[in-house]
């Protein structure tokens, strides 16, 4: 909905966003910024969830995987937004980019999605430490384990095996 409110009048041009520019006189409309730190911030449980279920992902990793996904998919937003901006040009172009004379708004935008997922995991790494304290802490220690040989290393060793089986056959 913050997507579609945005695109509706242009982030720059939000009601709310001016709201807030007079309320904390800020010396823009930040509405674009609150829709960055949101999706970060709504978007990064899910993402845990779908790669828990689907990818089995345990302690560490399914805390920082979902913090990853959105700052990379922040950052192919970010790229994607400046070669639109690029390609469009002119005054339509620079409506589109939003970043209102802000030479740093594609590098606030993607600080504060990764803010946004950041706190959202960290909401729920104390959830799971108040909750689930004894569990919780031997899955942190078994994600950060390393096997004894590193995987790659297991499949040269068979395809080592298969290929000298073959020379003496």
């Amino acid at each position: 909905m913050l997507n579609v409110i945005g695109s509706h009048y242009t982030y720059a041009e939000v009601p709310f966003g001016f709201w807030l520019q007079d309320f904390f006189n800020l010396g823009r409309n930040h509405y674009d910024r609150i829709v960055h730190f949101s999706f970060g911030f709504l978007f990064a449980y899910p993402i845990r969830e779908i790669f828990m279920r689907i990818a089995k992902t345990k302690g560490i990793w399914a805390l920082w995987t979902p913090i990853e996904l959105v700052l990379g998919l922040g950052a192919i937003y970010e790229i994607l937004e400046w070669w639109i901006t690029l390609v469009v040009g002119g005054d339509l172009g620079i409506a589109y980019l939003g970043s209102q004379g802000d030479v740093w708004d594609a590098q606030w935008d993607m600080f504060l999605a990764g803010t946004g997922s950041f706190i959202a995991m960290g909401i729920v790494l104390l959830v799971l430490l108040i909750y689930k304290k004894r569990e919780y802490i031997t899955e942190l220690k078994n994600s950060l384990k390393i096997s004894s040989k590193p995987l790659g290393e297991k499949a040269l060793e068979k395809i080592k095996r298969k290929s000298s089986n073959l020379k003496h056959k």
